[in-house]
C-alpha cells in the first residue's frame, strides 16, 4: 500500500487478493487493484466510502488528475474506492498474453469475470476498506449493471446507490438489446448527416476506398468497410458526432488515406486496452441462455447497415453502435489468439442468473438513476421498466446528457443522484 499527492487530493493504492471462483474459495487466486482517493484538506476526516464501478465490461477505473471531474463532487461527501474491475488495469490481466490452455480453458476461466464475480470480489474487498461498514456504490453503464446484481446478492453491504446509464433489462437477453439498438444507432446516424450533410459524401468516399481491401491499420488489423462502419460507436458520446466529423473532415493524403487518418482510426477501433470489453461484451447480458454472437445474427434483420447501398450506389453509409462481431476476432492482433475462447463463449447456456427480481422488488437501499433519454448503448426500453422494478428507486429521465454524462457533467450528475437518495431533490 502506497499514498501520494495530487493536486488537492491523497491517493493511495491498494491490492487485494481474492478467489478466481468464488465458489471455491481456496482454489486459484487472482489479484484485484483500487485507488483510493480523499480531498486533502480531508483527508483525517471520517468519512464514509463510495466504491466506483466503471464502464464496460472490461476497462479499468479512471486514472484521476487530483480533484477534477465528478470527483470534485463525490471528495466533499466521500472517500473514493476506484476499482480496477478483476481482468482491467493493474488488477491480475486477462489477456491474450496471459490466457492459457486449450479455448475451452480460456473460456471456463473467463466465466469468472462478470458482473456477479466483480461483486463478490467488491463484498470481500469491503470490510478490509470500511471495517465491516455498509458503503454507498456509484455505477457508471455497465458498473450500472454491476449496481444491480450487487442489489440482487448482496445489498447488505449497501449504504446507498448511484447509478447512471446503467439500468439493465432484468430479463433482458442479448437478442433483445440488439433489436432495440441497432434502431437508436440508426437514429444517431441519421442525425450526423444532418448536421454534417458533407459527411455522407466523405463517408462515401472512405469506404469506396476500403473495398480495394489494401488498407492496413498501423497495428496491422486490416481496415475494412465493416471496420469503418464500427467507428459509429463514437455517436453514443455528448461530443462523438463532432469527433466523427473531425474524423471525415480531411480523410486523404497522396491518393489514399492519410496517416492521421488512420492512426486515429486504429485509436478508436483497437481493443489492446480493453480485450475484455470484445470477450464479454455480449456474454455481460446472458443469464440462462447462448448468446449466439447476438450482434452479428440480428444484423441481418436490419438490412440498412448493408453497406452495399453506398458503395454502389448513392445511399449513406450507416455506421455502426455498440455492437461486436465474430471478424473483429480475426482482424485485431490483440484478440486473434482469443477467436476460440470467444466462441466457445458465446455457444455456452448455462450462464448462472445476474439479477434477482424478487429482491430487487423488496429493496431497502436508497437508489437513485440516471436514465439518459437517448442513450444509444442502455436503451430507455429496458431502463425505465427496471426502474419501476427496483423498490424505493428514484429515476431522473434526462435528455440533458448522452451516455457519458457523469464524465461531462463536472460533478453535476452526482450531484442530482446524491440529492435524489437524500430526498433533497
Amino acid at each position: 500500500m502506497s499514498s501520494y499527492r495530487q493536486a488537492g487530493a491523497v491517493l493511495t493504492d491498494h491490492v487485494f487478493s481474492v478467489p478466481l471462483d468464488h465458489t471455491r474459495p481456496d482454489g486459484e487466486r487472482i489479484e484485484v487493484f483500487a485507488r483510493a482517493v480523499v480531498a486533502a484538506d480531508r483527508a483525517e476526516a471520517g468519512l464514509p466510502w463510495l466504491l466506483y464501478l466503471e464502464g464496460g465490461p472490461g476497462f479499468g477505473a479512471p486514472r484521476p488528475h487530483g480533484r477534477d471531474g465528478w470527483l470534485v463532487r463525490a471528495l466533499a461527501d466521500y472517500r473514493v474506492l476506484l476499482l480496477d474491475q478483476r481482468g482491467t488495469g493493474r488488477s491480475t490481466p486477462a489477456s491474450r498474453r496471459t490466457l492459457a490452455g486449450t479455448a475451452g480453458d480460456q473460456a471456463r476461466y473467463l466465466t469468472h469475470f462478470r458482473a456477479d464475480a466483480i461483486v463478490r470480489d467488491a463484498e470481500l474487498i469491503r470490510p478490509e476498506v470500511t471495517g465491516g461498514e455498509p458503503w454507498s456504490v456509484l455505477g457508471q453503464s455497465f458498473g450500472g449493471f454491476c449496481t444491480v446484481t450487487y442489489l440482487s446478492l448482496a445489498p447488505e453491504g449497501l449504504r446507498e446507490a448511484f447509478i447512471t446509464g446503467g439500468l439493465p433489462g432484468l430479463a433482458t437477453t442479448a437478442d433483445d438489446v440488439y433489436r432495440v439498438t441497432y434502431g437508436k444507432v440508426r437514429a444517431k446516424v441519421e442525425e450526423h448527416y444532418q448536421r454534417y450533410p458533407g459527411d455522407v459524401e466523405q463517408a462515401r468516399r472512405v469506404a469506396r476506398r476500403l473495398r480495394e481491401g489494401d488498407v492496413v491499420l498501423p497495428g496491422g488489423a486490416p481496415l475494412t468497410v465493416g471496420a469503418f462502419q464500427a467507428l459509429g460507436q463514437m455517436l453514443g458520446a455528448s461530443t462523438g458526432g463532432d469527433d466523427l466529423h473531425y474524423l471525415l473532415e480531411d480523410p486523404f493524403a497522396g491518393g489514399g488515406l492519410s496517416d492521421a487518418f488512420l492512426h486515429e482510426a486504429q485509436h478508436r477501433l483497437s481493443f489492446a486496452s480493453c480485450p475484455l470489453y470484445a470477450v464479454l461484451h455480449e456474454a455481460c447480458y446472458a443469464q440462462g441462455t447462448a448468446t449466439r454472437w447476438a450482434a452479428q445474427r440480428i444484423r441481418a434483420e436490419h438490412p440498412e447497415f448493408d453497406p452495399a447501398a453506398a458503395l454502389e450506389g448513392d445511399g449513406p453509409l450507416l455506421f455502426a453502435g455498440e455492437m461486436i462481431y465474430p471478424w473483429m476476432f480475426d482482424a485485431d492482433p490483440v484478440l486473434r489468439p482469443l477467436r476460440g475462447a470467444a466462441d466457445a463463449l458465446a455457444e455456452r447456456e448455462d450462464w448462472p442468473p445476474l439479477y434477482d427480481a424478487a429482491r430487487l422488488a423488496a429493496n431497502e437501499v436508497p437508489v437513485a438513476a440516471a436514465i439518459y433519454f437517448n442513450d444509444m448503448y442502455v436503451p430507455t426500453e429496458f431502463s425505465v421498466p427496471t426502474g419501476q422494478a427496483i423498490q424505493g428507486l428514484k429515476a431522473w429521465v434526462t435528455s440533458e446528457y448522452e451516455h457519458n454524462g457523469l464524465r461531462v457533467s463536472n460533478g453535476a450528475v452526482l450531484d442530482r443522484l446524491i440529492a435524489l437518495a437524500r430526498g433533497a431533490a
